[in-house]
């Protein structure tokens, strides 16, 4: 077909592929499981861009305008590329250096038995904002406090929901997140912003989330043995020197950001500070790092760079702080890499052929207001999480549909990353099919279910980002 003669879409070849990717990947999750985005979700990714090619070429498009199409789509994730490969390093530098214990050591001794369900929901947080990571999270501390929980006589879905809540807080809020980098990379949007506007709808959620807590954990008070939190604050001891000056590195980094500095520079600047700082404080861990047989420069030059780039692992006496210490640097993130290359190539081929428009047009039919128009996303976030089974599409695959629809309405991106973090990011916890959903009830030991009605976070995070929407709270134009 002549490459000027183009067919407009129907609404069923512009939603197949999306059904095709929907079942190719709830396939996919059932029979990898949580090891499906290894490299299987990012094939089907190529699979159902080949299917959505395919169809673009039925209807008029040559493989050079798809082509092109897929290059401009990647190239507009290159900032948040070259983001996530400094936040590798920065979790490594961080780690080594002690920054990332001693936001552990601190958060975990604000455990009171009074409060336990607040102080286990501010230690998941603590821990959470530190690694980026809800998992690492849930798999080290969150271990401990479910012990911790169970001792005290409180329902294994109540703890499981107060750690949840703050895990997921972190993994919302800090840039070391996989999701905080994804959604505005997606979005459109760059990571600073993102988290700024983040903020006015996650801060009220948790806020409200810890009242619950504190009201609900009062009731079940009483004095619990410390010993375990002892064994686990020595064992940091053992290998780090710990001391409020390693919070110079951080504090630096948010000042840099506080100043307008571009993430890419302050977070360079978090790195080199990391380093300089396991160099000064943690020498002898440094050392140990490079497994040299030799104490020179050599060895520290070498287990300063592994901690940038490679696997890390401090090894203590106690196995809950082993899960804590350990750091895959910028090697980690190249699996969150490569689903972000080949989810621009999807969008790609989406866009260039014109589906997405005619998803967006449809959609467009049905929506009038800036509250109608956040509410849809939601609640197609929420329907991929539930369809889909990966927290990951939840966010790629309603991001690059509603994207055109956001710039068309005058809104800034930082409207559509924030409601795919309000309510794809967090909502994947929730389903007991879902990746998250299996992986989270299979490390505490507590069906998704039981800890459904306690996970407070994120059941009220959707309705907050909708709620600021017909409110017109918060919500930022083009200029």
């Amino acid at each position: 077909m002549d490459s000027s003669v183009k067919k407009t879409p129907s609404l069923l070849e512009s939603f197949f592929p999306i059904i095709f990717l929907v079942v190719l990947l709830s396939i996919n999750v059932y029979l990898f499981g949580n090891d499906a985005l290894s490299g299987s979700i990012q094939i089907v990714l190529i699979m159902s861009s080949a299917v959505a090619a395919l169809i673009a070429g039925r209807i008029g498009y040559k493989w050079k305008e798809i082509q092109t199409g897929i290059i401009n789509s990647i190239n507009s994730s290159l900032p948040s590329i070259l983001i996530l490969f400094l936040v590798g390093s920065l979790a490594g530098s961080w780690m080594l250096s002690g920054v990332v214990p001693a936001m552990i050591y601190y958060g975990i001794q604000i455990l009171n038995p009074k409060i336990f369900l607040f102080a286990a929901c501010i230690i998941s947080i603590i821990v959470s904002m530190a690694t980026g990571s809800s998992w690492t999270t849930s798999a080290t501390i969150g271990i401990a406090l479910v012990g911790v929980g169970k001792a005290l006589n409180i329902s294994d879905g109540l703890i499981a929901g107060a750690i949840l809540s703050g895990a997921y807080f972190g993994d919302k809020m800090s840039p070391l997140s996989d999701t905080t980098n994804l959604a505005p990379a997606v979005a459109g949007g760059d990571l600073i912003n993102h988290i700024k506007y983040l903020a006015y709808t996650t801060i009220p959620s948790i806020g409200i989330c810890l009242v619950i807590f504190i009201f609900m954990g009062l009731s079940n008070s009483t004095n619990i043995d410390i010993n375990n939190n002892d064994i686990i604050l020595n064992s940091i001891n053992e290998k780090f020197y710990i001391s409020p000056l390693l919070f110079i590195v951080p504090i630096t980094v948010i000042f840099l950001i506080y100043k307008k500095v571009q993430a890419v520079p302050a977070l360079f600047s978090g790195v080199i500070l990391g380093s300089l700082f396991a160099l000064i404080f943690q020498t002898s861990l440094v050392h140990e790092v490079s497994q040299s047989t030799v104490y020179d420069w050599q060895s520290l030059f070498i287990g300063t760079m592994k901690s940038l780039y490679g696997t890390i692992n401090i090894y203590t006496s106690n196995e809950i702080v082993n899960g804590l210490l350990k750091s895959d640097g910028m090697f980690g993130m190249l699996d969150t890499i490569w689903l972000i290359i080949t989810a621009m190539i999807f969008g790609g081929v989406m866009d260039k052929a014109g589906f997405l428009k005619t998803i967006a047009s449809k959609i467009l039919t049905k929506v009038s207001t800036t509250g109608s128009l956040v509410s849809s996303t939601a609640g197609t976030c929420i329907f991929f999480n539930l369809t889909a089974s990966d927290q990951y599409m939840s966010i790629v695959v309603p991001g690059r549909m509603f994207s055109k629809i956001y710039r068309d309405k005058n809104l800034a991106p930082e409207n559509l990353s924030r409601t795919l973090e309000d309510s794809g990011t967090v909502t994947s916890v929730l389903v007991p099919w879902n990746t998250c959903g299996a992986y989270h009830a299979s490390v505490l030991n507590v069906a998704t279910l039981s800890y459904l009605p306690y996970c407070f976070f994120s059941l009220i995070s959707p309705i907050m980002t909708i709620l600021y929407a017909y409110l017109k709270l918060k919500i930022k134009k083009i200029n």
